[in-house]
C-alpha cells in the first residue's frame, strides 16, 4: 500500500534515504524457551535497497503518522504482526542526514515468539536468539544502530514497600496500605504478568529482564508469588540493608528499581537503579 511518505530523501552529497517524511522499524522481542531473548528480522528481498541482508520490518512514515503508529503499521504489512499483539517499551532515532531524513527504532515486546506472514519485501522472516543477530549480515545501517539496541540479561531486585508506596496496584491503588500482603501479592501478580520484557536502563541501553527478586517486609512479608519468574525473599524490618545485599551479590547485570535516594546511594558500584515508573506498569 503506497502512502505520502513514499519516495527518496536526497542529501547534497547526492545520498539517498527511502521516506519522505523519515522511516521507521520495529526492533521485537520475544522469549524463547528459555526464557531468553530473540528478535524478528526480516531478509531483505533482493530487489529491495540492501537486498539480501537482515534487518527490522520497516519503511516509510505518512506524513500523519508517529513512529510508533508507522513501525507498527509497517510490521503488519510486512511480518502480519497486529498491534494488538506488541507492547511498545520505547522508540530512539537511530540514524540522521543532513537532508532532515531520519529513523526512529521502535522497541517493543511479544508475550511469544508470534507467528509471521511475509510479504513481497521479504525472502524470509525470523525469529533470530539475541546473542546471534550479529552473526547474520546486516544491512548495514541496522548493523551500526545495533549495538546501541541490543539488551543483555539484566536481573532486578525490587524494593517492594517503596514501589507500593508509590503506584500503589491496578486492581487498589487507593487502598493498598489496608491489605499490605493482599495488595502486594496484587503487585507481584501484575508484575509477573509483564516478563519477560525489554526495559530501558539509566544508561541510555535496554536490558532483557526475565527474573524480578522482589524484597518483602513487615506486613507485607505473608505476601505470595506463584510465578517462578518472581522469587520473594523476606527481609527484616527496614529491607535496605536486604536489597543491598542482594544486589553486591549479584553476578552478573542488576537493576534496583526504588525511588528511595538513600538506598539508592548505597548500592555498590555497577549496579543501576530505576523509580517505579521504569516498569511501565
Amino acid at each position: 500500500m503506497q502512502g505520502d511518505g513514499d519516495g527518496w530523501v536526497f542529501g547534497a552529497d547526492g545520498t539517498r534515504h527511502w521516506g519522505r517524511n523519515g522511516a521507521a522499524g520495529l526492533l521485537l522481542r520475544a522469549p524463547d524457551q528459555e526464557q531468553r531473548s530473540m528478535v524478528l528480522l526480516q531478509h531483505r528481498a533482493a530487489w529491495s535497497h540492501q537486498g539480501g541482508t537482515w534487518a527490522l520490518p520497516g519503511g516509510a512514515m505518512d506524513s500523519h503518522e508517529s513512529p510508533v503508529d508507522a513501525a507498527v503499521r509497517e510490521a503488519g504489512e510486512e511480518a502480519g504482526i497486529r498491534e494488538s499483539q506488541v507492547a511498545v517499551r520505547a522508540e530512539r532515532v537511530t540514524a540522521t542526514a543532513d537532508s532532515g531524513w531520519s529513523y526512529t527504532t521502535v522497541v517493543a515486546d511479544a508475550d511469544h515468539a508470534l507467528s509471521t506472514v511475509p510479504n513481497g519485501e521479504s525472502t524470509e522472516l525470523r525469529w533470530v536468539a539475541e546473542a546471534d543477530v550479529d552473526s547474520l549480515p546486516l544491512h548495514p545501517a541496522f548493523a551500526v544502530s545495533w549495538p546501541t539496541l541490543r539488551a543483555p540479561a539484566v536481573d532486578v531486585v525490587l524494593d517492594t514497600a517503596n514501589l507500593l508506596g508509590a503506584v500503589g496496584t491496578k486492581s487498589g491503588e487507593s487502598a493498598w496500605w489496608r491489605d499490605r500482603p493482599g495488595a502486594t501479592t496484587a503487585l507481584l501478580s501484575e508484575l509477573a504478568a509483564s516478563l519477560p520484557r525489554t526495559l530501558e536502563l539509566p544508561s541510555g541501553g535496554f536490558g532483557w529482564v526475565s527474573r524480578i527478586v522482589a524484597v518483602l517486609e513487615g506486613d507485607a512479608a505473608t505476601a505470595v508469588s506463584d510465578h517462578p519468574a518472581v522469587v520473594t525473599v523476606v527481609a527484616p524490618p527496614g529491607g535496605d540493608d536486604t536489597v543491598v545485599e542482594l544486589a553486591s551479590q549479584a553476578v552478573g547485570p542488576t537493576l534496583v528499581v526504588t525511588a528511595d535516594k538513600g538506598l539508592r546511594g548505597r548500592l555498590p558500584h555497577g549496579v543501576d537503579a530505576v523509580g517505579p515508573s521504569a516498569l511501565g506498569r
